[in-house]
């Protein structure tokens, strides 16, 4: 069964990244060959929801974690959406499914103490990759953004002048982030080291290799996780907490939670609510330590 439709409706009307749709077709793919195999059936549009929970039965027996089972089903709910939509099917096989239960990651961020450690040791450093990488470091922290937004980043995307940060989220969805005085001075400074280079390849990219070629992904992640492996004993130390590091220690300072929500560039407040544990617990010492009737 072809799935073209259901990809330009992804790629096109709904603006999905190309590793996302490859991710939603392989998980529609693995259940086609699934009902096939099982119940002879040729194509998923006409399978019900007995069927499914046959399939996920299988998923879960097999060692997968709930997590990631969830994600699977998501994939085929949303196509199942898509029939509907286009008046393929008429009822949804999955309209009263349930996810099931995962438990909650606890994602613990870089102290202030951490971070100020990490950005000290930063200034001291000289030369392209040493100052690339604690620009890398300071705009995770200054700005939010995820890893593969700051891998994207181009030069165009910088407005000095106005101190902003143009940054392409999820779903091509554009937002705009302002930058702190010291973040600027360092791209200042950086963009000088960065011409410097004896070749440049990519002249688009602001993030280049020694090479001068455009950054990616895992290098960032290694970059990270060495400069944070000095002063952190966290098991996690990637892009992924500075980004959360930066939400707390707002939330901590008593940001409002829709600013914070604009700034990492979420759809919806749910997903700038998990930032609140941090926070909240922050509060919590702060009102224990200096309200009257605490001490009593």
């Amino acid at each position: 069964m072809t799935f073209k439709a259901f990809s330009d409706y992804l790629l096109l009307e709904k603006n999905y990244s190309k590793l996302t749709l490859k991710a939603y077709l392989n998980d529609l793919e693995a259940f086609e060959c699934f009902i096939a195999s099982e119940f002879d059936i040729p194509t998923i549009s006409n399978v019900n929801y007995q069927q499914i929970r046959y399939w996920i039965v299988s998923l879960v027996e097999s060692g997968i974690s709930n997590r990631s089972i969830n994600r699977k089903v998501s994939s085929l709910n949303t196509y199942y959406k898509f029939l509907l939509k286009t008046k393929t099917i008429e009822v949804n096989p999955l309209l009263k499914h349930k996810a099931l239960k995962v438990s909650k990651k606890v994602q613990v961020p870089f102290s202030e103490a951490e971070m100020e450690a990490v950005l000290k040791e930063l200034n001291a450093t000289k030369g392209f990759e040493g100052l690339r990488n604690k620009l890398i470091v300071e705009l995770f922290y200054a700005t939010g953004i995820r890893r593969i937004e700051l891998v994207q980043l181009k030069l165009s995307d910088l407005d000095i002048a106005n101190k902003t940060l143009k940054v392409l989220g999820k779903r091509n969805k554009e937002r705009y982030i302002p930058l702190i005085d010291t973040v600027v001075q360092t791209i200042e400074t950086y963009l000088v080291e960065r011409n410097t280079l004896e070749t440049i390849v990519d002249h688009q990219h602001l993030f280049l290799t020694q090479k001068g070629v455009k950054i990616y992904e895992t290098l960032v992640y290694r970059i990270i996780n060495d400069y944070f492996s000095k002063v952190s004993t966290k098991v996690k130390r990637s892009p992924h907490i500075l980004r959360h590091s930066f939400a707390t220690h707002l939330l901590n300072q008593g940001a409002n939670l829709n600013a914070v929500k604009e700034l990492l560039g979420h759809s919806s407040l749910a997903a700038t609510q998990v930032y609140t544990h941090n926070s909240i617990a922050e509060l919590k010492k702060v009102y224990l330590n200096t309200h009257p009737r605490s001490k009593k």
